[in-house]
């Protein structure tokens, strides 16, 4: 079988899998494929996350957060044997579309927009928390803990917010890193 025959039989699987496991549910998949020796029949196998960035305790840290929780993409050629290595593996709680002896793959076009999100990603990390001019933000941390206040400007490059904050009934804008807001509820 030539090279490009082979490309063209791989298809993108969702798999369902215990929320929390999916990282171990995708290295066990990869070790069972290596030991029943069926290589040929998969490609990728990945938990598509995002890079993420928050502030914890004036620190910029980075952080991954999962686009699909408790879903784990395959890319794999559908037969007996591949169908069984991912449906027999711990904590996969079976295949996503079609049923569930005959599951359907996921459009190219589906699966192309989660690898260019994936792909985004690696260039741009976003920021665990977005917020929205216009969004009421209370102040946990500093000079102004305990207030809360409107959302003028965001700075994501510098994680960073302008909030317009009631002081002495006069509206005083004032400049906050986003670890010293939070959503108000």
């Amino acid at each position: 079988m030539s090279e490009e025959n082979k490309e063209r039989k791989l298809r993108w699987y969702v798999i369902q899998a215990f929320s929390g496991f999916e990282k171990r549910v995708a290295q066990t998949i990869l070790e069972h494929i290596k030991i029943e020796g069926l290589e040929e029949y998969f490609g990728e196998i990945l938990v598509p996350t995002e890079e993420v960035v928050e502030m914890r305790a004036g620190q910029k840290r980075k952080s991954e957060r999962k686009f699909f929780p408790g879903y784990v993409l395959v890319e794999m050629e559908m037969n007996d044997k591949s169908w069984h290595l991912v449906n027999n593996t711990p904590r996969v709680m079976g295949f996503v579309g079609g049923t569930s002896d005959r599951p359907a793959p996921i459009s190219k076009k589906e699966a192309d927009r989660i690898l260019n999100r994936l792909q985004e990603n690696i260039n741009a990390p976003k920021p665990a928390k977005m917020y929205e001019p216009g969004e009421v933000v209370r102040v946990t941390d500093g000079p102004f803990a305990d207030f809360s206040g409107v959302v003028e400007e965001v700075d994501y490059e510098k994680s960073r917010l302008k909030v317009s904050v009631l002081i002495f009934g006069r509206s005083t804008p004032v400049e906050l890193e986003f670890g010293q807001v939070e959503q108000d509820r």
